[in-house]
């Protein structure tokens, strides 16, 4: 019972419908029916604050096929034009804001209740702005996190034909590299965990950059190798490299290594969706 939700629901579904597993029709179509209905429930206003809910819920409805212009009579692309909305939440927002737009190639709606009505290079130049000096970027503007880091990278990598975002791009490549442990592995607020590890993945791949990349590689080991560190014998995956499997850490290592079987297999990255059949 795939449902809107973080855990165990949009990204879920997000994975599954970008790699090549096999998926019975029936779950994804009971994941769609929850959606309706958790819509229909909100009156189409699934969060007042954080506006990544939207934007998820957009990819996940992108990657199964479905139009999110069009949910139980409520246009779920709206929300994201009210750039005030959606970057009140902070840099993740207007990163996933930007990932959401892209996937499906969206136009930008018209939000006559917007303060600001949103544009693609209003998000790119948000980004922009929020780059640390090191060349990361951070939730709150402290010292850069690999996470939110890769995340920025995965949502400027359309944008590098402008100058000023190949320049942010190479710094933020930089700074994860000597964030980088001696072990390949990388600490966000100071733990060492398997979801950074993922997020540096899914960027590299976004940008259509190998794992053999020199910058990427401590004594011998890539990004595949340091994720699979993580990798439980039932299949699952660790948040820390002490913890039992994780449904989370499961989840984001499951996407990220299908970011790498697309490349691998010259496919579309995993946030470029036009291959998706609607």
């Amino acid at each position: 019972e795939p449902g809107a939700a973080s855990i165990g629901g949009d990204w879920l579904i997000f994975g599954l419908a970008r790699s090549d597993i096999k998926v019975p029709q029936k779950y994804f179509d009971t994941y769609y029916k929850n959606v309706e209905a958790a819509v229909r429930e909100k009156n189409g206003i699934l969060s007042e604050r954080k506006y990544t809910e939207y934007s998820r819920t957009v990819l996940a409805l992108t990657a199964i096929g479905k139009d999110p212009a069009s949910v139980a009579g409520f246009n779920l692309l709206r929300p994201l034009a009210d750039f005030e909305q959606v970057a009140k939440q902070g840099i993740n927002g207007t990163i996933f804001a930007l990932l959401a737009l892209d996937c499906g190639g969206y136009e930008l709606p018209q939000n006559s209740a917007a303060a600001v009505q949103a544009t693609r290079d209003g998000y790119v130049d948000a980004i922009l702005t929020r780059q640390n000096a090191d060349g990361g970027w951070s939730l709150g503007g402290g010292a850069s996190d690999p996470d939110l880091t890769a995340m920025a990278l995965q949502a400027l990598a359309r944008y590098r034909s402008r100058a000023d975002v190949s320049a942010a791009v190479e710094a933020g490549l930089s700074c994860l590299s000597q964030m980088q442990e001696e072990n390949g592995a990388f600490s966000s607020w100071g733990t060492e965990s398997s979801e950074s590890v993922s997020q540096v993945l899914t960027a590299l791949t976004e940008l259509g950059l190998s794992l053999d990349d020199a910058r990427f590689v401590k004594n011998g080991q890539t990004l595949e190798d340091v994720l699979l560190r993580f990798a439980q014998d039932d299949g699952s995956f660790a948040h820390t490299p002490e913890d039992g499997g994780n449904l989370l850490a499961t989840t984001q290592a499951f996407y990220a290594l299908t970011a790498l079987q697309r490349a691998r297999d010259g496919k579309p990255t995993l946030y470029d969706m036009s291959d998706v059949t609607p």
